[in-house]
């Protein structure tokens, strides 16, 4: 009888269980028995032997090293913050009870206590485009890391949660979900979900301007802007990175598969009583994608021009042009200095039944009802040049224009100032005098910009001191001197405040105020204009004329102790 017919008892064995049947380490029928409640229990075979104690996990790991000629890794020598993160999908690591320990060049190295699991490699081969390679880890310090790094992540977000919040998606954006539910059902994390509107509610709360979300190697940080200042204010766990990506993708209607190339969209949220705009910006940075949530708030809008510190000269100068019926007024400054709420602000006064305002912008950041608004689509083919000819057609009587980027724009721009409307701009200029140079050297003619433009009015923000805190501070004579004092206003009248910090706000300020340089253009400025003059000439006149400059509009707010001489030192040091 020819004997190698005859199979071994155990040859329906295989993998693991072969390999401990050979070692001596499971008799063939015990190991027959847990390969099949593995089968029933829909577990691995590794999870059935450790949960019937019958191999250790230290032995079973050495047997299957010498079986197999694989390394074995001691997982308690390994720092969990170190460790590759997100290189597979946590529901992948969790099913086949894997973790990624390192990657060299297109070698994956994969821990865990099944080399023999094929299914594990073809799948993390096919969703990484690397070659895995598995080192032997014993299946007790497995599971420990495993159930520890996604119970940290729970009760760490948990904490910083803090509990349930009512912050509905409004009705419009949900609808978003409906297109991949697949997608959605993953990012329906609970914990996930809930610090997200937390952040949100506390930015909020903390009156911040952005939200920061930022991964790093082996951390992941959250910031909040809060009064021009980038503050930090958690360190979530880095696992869940993807997780809330897709989630704020999902409410601002983005792809969610698209990870590669910067999005940008928006989301309506409901928080109370009222319903706040949010602007989502992601970038695919070096571990993941950096997201920025800017809260659009309308309400800024509709304080009025007295909280965001005209003084009444300013104020009445400004007044006196919007009300024109035709004409240029023109708002300049650095992104991020209050361009966009000062021109809302003179919209909203001038927005009455019986006036059409048409807005072109890129993107439109604040909603208000009665403004037609009109937002920049490059792609389409509609600029702002091409949005403004439309609106000649669409017989308006005021124009707000985002920005003036270029000659084409400032052409149409100034052709509608002088045929009877009113037309409102940006520019990127340190002050108002530079901004009709620039407008020169984009190729406008001096005599159509001496004709069209009313007003220009530079400006910038700074922090407005706390009142529940603010101290008098002791300043040298020579240091206000250098700040731009002059000796006539140091007769002991009045004394400058410094920044202290309590409760009730951030590092001793709370809230922004604005400093302005209000330039009408007069026929004097006009006439420089028209003989080509420079940007200082243009300055020395409107000196003289009364218009202040930015340092000296501070100082006024230095006086009346409204901010810091640091302050406005720091926001006019050009």
């Amino acid at each position: 009888m020819d004997t190698t017919l005859i199979e071994p008892p155990h040859s329906a064995l295989s993998g693991v269980a072969r390999v401990l049947v050979h070692a001596g380490k499971l008799p063939v029928k015990t190991a027959e028995d847990l390969a099949r409640q593995a089968r029933e229990k829909k577990i691995s075979f590794v999870s059935s032997v450790m949960a019937a104690n019958a191999v250790s996990p230290t032995d079973l790991a050495h047997t299957l090293s010498l079986a197999l000629a694989l390394p074995v890794l001691d997982l308690n020598a390994m720092d969990p913050q170190r460790m590759p993160s997100n290189v597979i999908d946590n529901k992948l690591a969790q099913q086949y009870q894997v973790v990624v320990l390192g990657r060299r060049g297109n070698r994956l190295f994969i821990g865990g206590a099944d080399p023999t699991d094929q299914e594990v490699v073809e799948r993390i081969k096919f969703a990484t485009q690397l070659a895995p390679e598995w080192v032997i880890v014993e299946y007790d310090k497995l599971t420990k890391m495993l159930q520890g790094s996604a119970a940290t992540a729970a009760e760490t977000l948990d904490a910083i949660a803090g509990g349930d919040f009512d912050f509905d998606i409004a009705e419009e954006d949900s609808s978003a979900a409906q297109e991949s539910a697949a997608d959605i059902a993953d990012v329906e994390d609970a914990p996930v979900v809930r610090f997200l509107q937390k952040m949100l509610v506390d930015a909020i709360n903390m009156r911040a301007s952005d939200l920061h979300f930022e991964p790093y190697e082996y951390h992941y940080r959250v910031r909040f802007r809060v009064d021009g200042e980038l503050r930090e204010i958690t360190q979530p766990p880095i696992a869940i990175k993807d997780k809330l990506s897709s989630r704020i993708k999902v409410i601002s209607r983005l792809d969610i598969a698209e990870r590669r190339v910067p999005q940008d969209g928006r989301m309506k949220l409901k928080f109370g009583a009222k319903s706040i705009d949010f602007r989502i910006s992601t970038l695919p940075t070096l571990f993941g994608e950096k997201i920025v949530i800017r809260i659009l708030d309308s309400s800024s809008a509709k304080l009025g021009i007295e909280a965001l510190g005209y003084e009444k000269i300013e104020k009445d100068r400004l007044m006196a042009c919007i009300q024109r019926p035709y004409g240029m007024v023109l708002v300049t400054g650095p992104t991020g200095s209050g361009k966009t709420v000062s021109l809302y602000t003179c919209l909203n006064i001038l927005n009455q039944p019986g006036v059409n305002i048409s807005t072109v912008e890129d993107p439109a950041e604040i909603n208000l009802p009665g403004i037609n608004q009109v937002n920049v689509n490059d792609k389409a083919g509609l600029t702002f040049a091409a949005a403004l000819k439309s609106f000649l057609r669409q017989d308006p009587d005021i124009i707000m224009v985002g920005e003036i980027r270029d000659l084409e724009t400032a052409d149409i721009a100034i052709k509608a100032a002088q045929t009877g409307h009113m037309v409102m701009s940006t520019l990127h200029t340190n002050d108002a005098p530079t901004t009709l140079t620039r407008l020169l050297n984009m190729g406008v003619a001096p005599f159509n910009i001496a004709s069209s433009v009313l007003l220009i009015t530079a400006q910038r923000l700074v922090r407005r001191l706390c009142e529940h805190c603010k101290a008098p501070a002791e300043y040298p004579r020579e240091a206000l001197l250098r700040g731009g004092f002059v000796e006539e206003d140091l007769d002991g009248s009045w004394k400058p405040y410094r920044a202290v910090g309590c409760s009730s706000c951030n590092n001793g300020y709370r809230g922004r105020v604005g400093l302005y340089q209000v330039m009408p253009i007069t026929e004097a400025i006009q006439r420089i204009i028209l003989s080509e003059g420079t940007s200082m000439d243009i300055a020395v006149q409107a000196q003289a004329e009364g218009v202040r400059d930015l340092r000296q509009s501070g100082l006024v707010k230095v006086r009346v102790g409204v901010t810091t001489l640091e302050e406005v030192l720091a926001a006019t040091n050009e």
